[in-house]
Order: structure tokens, then sequence, then C-alpha cells
């Protein structure tokens, strides 16, 4: 990461979003500094739950013996696998055997959403979480995501349509916390025209936020075409400093 373009985002940030949280970033790498593994600390064997340190300033480096739960290492790249009746354990259940989420009305439709959102390979041995003032020059992100409430949603999710004639600059696919910060992020990073994905919608992960927090994730080279718009757009504007002016 450029230390110019990381600073310019921070004063960036700091003229638009005051007081705002600032977004934690991860990428792939087959070799981890060593402050970052000598820094790491699983706290919770959700993905999601170990966000918090991230957001405190903390690194946080996950691989595929990191302790967690299928659907995380899946949504990594770590695995292709689910745990067994995975098409039950999101739906109805199974007697005896499985008890549901109902997070889907039954296991066919669950088949058919995994196919549309199949497996990849993780580019690299581990995943590290970083918040971004905490980059160095050696990291390279991959993915910048916000953990963050109305106001400053808001901005975001504008500044995400500035550039775009369709309507949707921003998606909100069905998925796990984890899916949605990472898999689908990753997906999209791959598209010709990349979406931002608006996330955290996944009733088993929301403990791990506060009761209004979302998370909005995109693909870095789309991060920084926003963040270039900035100075042109409606974040210049006496609209936007009326909400500037009460978000705190």
């Amino acid at each position: 990461m450029e230390i110019e373009f990381l600073n310019y985002f921070l004063r960036q940030w700091d003229r638009y979003f005051p007081g705002a949280e600032l977004p934690i970033t991860y990428y792939y790498t087959d070799h981890p500094l060593h402050e970052d593994l000598s820094g790491n600390q699983v706290v919770d064997r959700c993905l999601i739950g170990n966000m918090r340190r991230v957001r405190q300033g903390f690194p946080f480096v996950y691989d595929a013996d990191t302790p967690g739960c299928s659907g995380g290492k899946r949504y990594t790249g770590f695995t292709r696998t689910l745990r067994p009746n995975f098409d039950y354990f999101l739906s109805c259940g199974l007697a005896g055997e499985v008890e549901g989420e109902r997070y889907k009305r039954d296991p066919e439709l669950v088949r058919q959403y995994l196919l549309q959102h199949p497996p990849f390979d993780a580019p690299g041995k581990y995943l590290v979480f970083k918040r971004w003032d905490k980059l160095v020059r050696q990291d390279e992100p991959m993915v910048v995501v916000f953990f963050a409430t109305g106001d400053v949603m808001s901005g975001l999710f504008a500044l995400a349509n500035y550039d775009m004639a369709e309507p949707d600059g921003v998606i909100t696919p069905m998925g796990s916390g984890c899916a949605q910060m990472i898999g689908y992020p990753i997906e999209q990073a791959r598209q010709e025209k990349p979406r931002a994905v608006l996330g955290m919608f996944d009733i088993s992960a929301r403990p791990h936020v506060s009761k209004d927090e979302l998370t909005f994730s995109m693909p870095i080279e789309r991060f920084r075409q926003l963040v270039g718009y900035m100075d042109e757009s409606f974040l210049i504007t006496k609209s936007w400093e009326k909400i500037k002016g009460r978000r705190a």
C-alpha cells in the first residue's frame, strides 16, 4: 500500500466523515509479517467475532487451521466443504440430527442458492485483517470494509452510485456475515464493474456488532475510484454538511 494514498484517505475521511470509525481491510499472503503474527489472537470461533479487535487496531491472521466454523472457512476460500446436512441446517433442520436455522424455506432452496455462490480457493495461505491506519507499505489490501450506522452508510451508498447510470452500485446478496464481508466482495473484485456489498444481515453474526451497525465492503480498486470522487461529489454540498454536522 502506497503510504501517500493511505494518508490521503485518512485526511479525506476526517474531512467528510469526522469522528467516524476507520474501515478495516484484508488481503491474502503466503508470508505474513512477523509483527502481525505476534499480535494475533483468536478470541471467538466466529470469524466476525474476531473483527472486534481488528476494529480496535489489532491485526488478525486467519488460515485453514484457525479454529472456526466451516462457513467461515468456505467463504474465505480455505475449504470447499460445508458441515454435513448443511442444506437442512440452513433451512428446516433434520429431526434428531440437525437443528435448522430456518433462513431458507426448504433444503432444495439451499442447494439452489449454493449453486449460485460457488466456493473459491484462497489465493494465499493466510488472510490478514488490519485497520486502515495500521497498514504498512508491504501490505496489499484486497477489500475495504466499513462498519457503520445510518448517516455514514448513506454517504458511502451515495458515493458508490456516483459514477454509475445503473441503480445498483451497491448490492445486498443473501449470505452469512463472512460471505457478505469476504465471499461476495471477492466475487465483485473479479467483475468488470464491481459493486459495493452491503452486509451483516446474518442473524447469527449480528451479536458481534452493535444493534445499528452494518458492513459496507468493496474491492480496493473500486475504493480508490470512489476516494478520487470525494472532492467533486455531494460531500462538498450543504446537504451533506447537515448530515456531517449532526453525525457524532
